[in-house]
C-alpha cells in the first residue's frame, strides 16, 4: 500500500489547461474516485500519476517519493484501461503472466502467481482460453488479474466497467469493491458515472474544468455540495435551484414532496407546483413541472418514492413543500456555498 499525492499538478496542451493545479492526497488503502464529465481532466490526471503523461508543472508523489522523473514501471503502479488491452493471440494464462515475464520473475514462480491472481477473480478455469472466447465481464476480470499479479502499491483504473452492460456492471462493481477491500491496495478510479462513484468510493473527488471542485465521502458531496456544479452533477435528477434576491437556494428532488406527505408541518416552505408530466420508474416517480406564486415559471422536479400515497396528476397544480433544513444556499456569482438566508 502507498499514499498518492499531487501537489499543484498541471497539464497544458497549448492554451488548454486540461489539469489546472490539482492538489490531492489519498489515504493509505482507500478507494478514491475521480468523477466528472468528459473533458474535465480526470483521465489526464490519472495518466500523469501513472507516468504516461508528463506534467507541465507540480509534483506527483507515491509512497512519499517524488516520481515525476520515474518511468511507469518504476512507480509500483498497475493500470487497467477502458479497453482492457488484452493480447488476442495469447491465452489468459499468458496475458496474466506477461508483466511478470517483463519484470524478469523466475519462470518457476510464475504459475503460482498467475493461479493466485486468477483465483482472486474466479477465473481459474479460463486460463487456457483466448480473449475472443471470453465474455466482456470475463475479459474485465483478466485485465484486473493481470494488474494485481504484480502486487503493485497503487491501482489506477480508467473506466474499466464502461464496456459492460448495466446488469453485469452492477455485479462487477460489487466484485471490484470486495476485491479492493480484501487486498487493501490504494486505488484511484476514474469514471463519469455518478452511480459508480457513489457505490465504489471511500471518497470522491469531483472534477470540472481541470480542477477539483470538492472532495469528500459520497454522503458529504451529495448532502453538502460545495458549489452549484457539484449540486447539479451529483444526483439523478440533479438538485433544484431557485433564485432569491441575493443568492440561489437548492433542494434535492426527493425532499420536494406533497405537503401532506411530510411527517411534520414545522419548518416547511409551501410551494405551488404545476405538474406537467410524470415518469414512472418502478420504485420512484419523477414529477416534472414549474412553480407558481413566489417563484413563477421556475422549473423543478420532485422524486416520490412508491410509498408516498398522495395522488398526483399531470396538468394539475398541487401543494408541495420543502423542509427548511433541506435548503442549501449558493452565491449567485461564484456558485459557491454561502450562509443561509430567508426564503
Amino acid at each position: 500500500m502507498a499514499i498518492v499525492e499531487t501537489r499543484d499538478v498541471r497539464k497544458h496542451f497549448g492554451d488548454v489547461h486540461a489539469v489546472d493545479g490539482v492538489n490531492l492526497t489519498t489515504k493509505e488503502g482507500e478507494f478514491l474516485v475521480l468523477l466528472g464529465p468528459s473533458g474535465c481532466g480526470k483521465t489526464t490526471l490519472l495518466r500523469m500519476i501513472a507516468g504516461l503523461e508528463d506534467p507541465t508543472g507540480g509534483e506527483i508523489l507515491i509512497g512519499g517519493q517524488v516520481v515525476n522523473d520515474l518511468p511507469p514501471r518504476a512507480r509500483k503502479i498497475a493500470m487497467v484501461f477502458q479497453s482492457y488491452a488484452l493480447y488476442p493471440h495469447m491465452r489468459v494464462f499468458d496475458n496474466i503472466a506477461f508483466p511478470l515475464r517483463a519484470q524478469g520473475v523466475p519462470r518457476v514462480e510464475i504459475p503460482h502467481k498467475v493461479e493466485w491472481a486468477a483465483g482472486l477473480f474466479g477465473i481459474e478455469k479460463l486460463l487456457h482460453r483466448k480473449p475472443r472466447e471470453l465474455s466482456g465481464g470475463e475479459r474485465q476480470r483478466v485485465a484486473l488479474a493481470r494488474a494485481v499479479v504484480r502486487e503493485p502499491a497503487v491501482f489506477l483504473l480508467d473506466e474499466p466497467l464502461s464496456n459492460l452492460d448495466a446488469k453485469l456492471r452492477t455485479s462487477a462493481r460489487d466484485e471490484l469493491q470486495q476485491f479492493q477491500r480484501r487486498i487493501g491496495t490504494t486505488t484511484i478510479y476514474v469514471t463519469h458515472d455518478q452511480v459508480e462513484a457513489m457505490g465504489l468510493g471511500d471518497r470522491i473527488a469531483v472534477m470540472q474544468g481541470g480542477k477539483v471542485r470538492q472532495i469528500g465521502t459520497p454522503q458529504e458531496v451529495y448532502d453538502e455540495p460545495a458549489d452549484t456544479f457539484v449540486a447539479g452533477f451529483l444526483g439523478s435528477p440533479p438538485m433544484n435551484l431557485l433564485e432569491i434576491p441575493d443568492c440561489l437556494v437548492g433542494f434535492r428532488p426527493e425532499h420536494f414532496l406533497p405537503k401532506e406527505a411530510h411527517e411534520s408541518r414545522d419548518g416547511l416552505l409551501a410551494l405551488k407546483f404545476h405538474i406537467s408530466r410524470i415518469e414512472y420508474l418502478g420504485a420512484d416517480r419523477l414529477l416534472y413541472g414549474a412553480l407558481e406564486g413566489k417563484f413563477p415559471d421556475t422549473k423543478v422536479i420532485s422524486k416520490l418514492a412508491s410509498t408516498v400515497s398522495t395522488p398526483v396528476q399531470p396538468g394539475k397544480t398541487q401543494d408541495f413543500a420543502v423542509r427548511e433544513k433541506d435548503f442549501r444556499f449558493f452565491d449567485r456569482e461564484t456558485g459557491l456555498r454561502t450562509r443561509p438566508r430567508p426564503v
